[in-house]
């Protein structure tokens, strides 16, 4: 029993540990600087300039591979203002919906046409995504919804990660824009809207991207709001665009890492094949009013202007970083979902009308949210 215990420990110690590399947690502080982006920026231009990075899959490490399954959540959680303590819920009640979400009697109202569909991020789950955004906007008047996406074990592509409970969006991520498309039809079918709006946080913003584009979404969503999303990918704080560089010479050390880190991980990082057919066409697809959101203190997105759109044919883009009128909003990419400024701008691009003005609080790096600590 002593040595299971052990070992149990020391695979959870070993976790946090590729939690805390990927999260950057060492890297920066509360009172941080916004992170020096211009050597991550070159890199990120070298690559970008070198052409389309090698496929994952070319190298047989993500073959063959299913993606993993999506699943509905079962029951709710409470309203948490701070993230460490909703990624704490999350873990122990990982099938629970964000407070407010999935009443599947809910029916739009003339003043709130659209249902919202809410996509969490990677190595997390609907609930400890949104636990403080989803209860604010579904007392706003609008129908909610979020389910669980890219629920891939190790043998399915999600790296280690998923060992733990709670641990979602690991999967193939064009897998999960399937499994998406799925879950708004569904939602499309017992609202009896003609479409949705979509708040996607980090990898769940650059799914609902791919969504739009190649699974049939532009013609069933209205809004695509995002917050710290992987639309061009991310250099990791420096981490990806290293290993994409040594995969350009012929390594494929970015699919070797994605045995650990999960499929997903490995899709978004700089240069990859899933970022380079995203946008191959354009960052955006006619009809779809963009608003894209990312924070100067972000350690996972990184350069963080990297989450921004260019406006292309027929499509409105927003891109707003979260400090511009309010420096005191110190979010980092995990704290970002708990800003009461982000929730503003969430409210504001659902309801102009209803919600014009923002908020600016405090808001702190890592630790604490909902303007406190």
């Amino acid at each position: 029993m002593k040595r299971k215990t052990s070992s149990r420990l020391s695979m959870a110690a070993a976790l946090l540990g590729v939690c805390a590399l990927l999260t950057g947690v060492a890297g920066a502080g509360a009172n941080a600087a916004p992170p020096d982006a211009s050597i991550e920026q070159r890199i990120a231009d070298r690559i970008d300039a070198s052409g389309p990075g090698a496929a994952v899959a070319d190298y047989g490490f993500s073959a063959g591979l299913s993606g993993g399954f999506a699943s509905d959540t079962v029951g709710s959680g409470p309203v948490l203002p701070a993230w460490l303590a909703a990624f704490g819920y999350g873990l122990t009640h990982p099938d629970a919906a964000p407070p407010g979400a999935n009443d599947w009697n809910c029916k739009p109202t003339a003043a709130h046409p659209r249902p919202v569909v809410l996509l969490h991020g990677t190595w997390m789950n609907a609930y400890n995504s949104f636990a403080f955004m989803s209860q604010p906007i579904k007392d706003a008047g609008f129908c909610t919804f979020a389910f669980n996406y890219g629920r891939a074990d190790p043998t399915q592509g999600g790296g280690l990660p998923p060992l733990l409970p709670g641990v979602m969006g690991t999967g193939n991520i064009e897998i999960s824009a399937k499994q998406l498309a799925t879950f708004v039809d569904r939602v499309l079918a017992a609202t009896g809207a003609p479409a949705v709006d979509i708040i996607g946080y980090s990898q769940g913003g650059a799914m609902a991207n791919w969504y739009t584009k190649f699974e049939g979404g532009a013609a069933k969503v209205q809004n695509l709001i995002t917050y710290g999303a992987t639309h061009h990918g991310s250099t990791i704080d420096g981490i990806a665009a290293l290993g994409r560089a040594i995969n350009n010479v012929g390594a494929d050390i970015v699919g070797a890492s994605s045995i650990v880190v999960g499929h997903a991980v490995a899709e978004q990082t700089i240069g990859s094949d899933f970022v380079n057919q995203l946008n191959a066409d354009g960052d955006t697809v006619p009809g779809v009013d963009y608003t894209i959101v990312g924070t100067r203190y972000d350690e996972i997105m990184t350069p963080y202007n990297l989450t921004f759109l260019r406006q292309g044919r027929d499509a409105s883009v927003q891109n707003i970083t979260l400090q511009e009128g309010c420096e005191q909003d110190l979010s980092d990419h995990q704290t970002m979902m708990y800003s009461p400024r982000a929730l503003a701008i969430a409210l504001r691009a659902l309801d102009p009308a209803g919600h014009p003005d923002l908020v600016c609080t405090f808001n702190p790096w890592l630790i604490g949210g909902g303007g406190h600590l």
